[in-house]
């Protein structure tokens, strides 16, 4: 969960850095605020990924020792 919401934070704080670089003409900005964008998206699902994995693990091993 730790990891999905770090994530999203990344992607709030990207497009606000995006944006920033859109209203001041500022192309390193508006580039280093959708790579961050980007990472966040990335970091998100992986953290999604992870907890449904984890999830599906523990059932299984419910399961074995029913």
């Amino acid at each position: 969960m730790k990891r999905e919401t770090h994530g999203r934070l990344e992607q709030v704080k990207g497009r606000a850095k995006e944006a920033a670089g859109i209203l001041t003409s500022n192309e390193t900005l508006e580039k280093e605020g959708a790579r961050q964008r980007a990472t966040g998206a990335l970091e998100e699902t992986v953290g999604t990924a992870r907890r449904k994995l984890g999830s599906a693990v523990a059932r299984v091993a419910a399961a074995i020792r029913k």
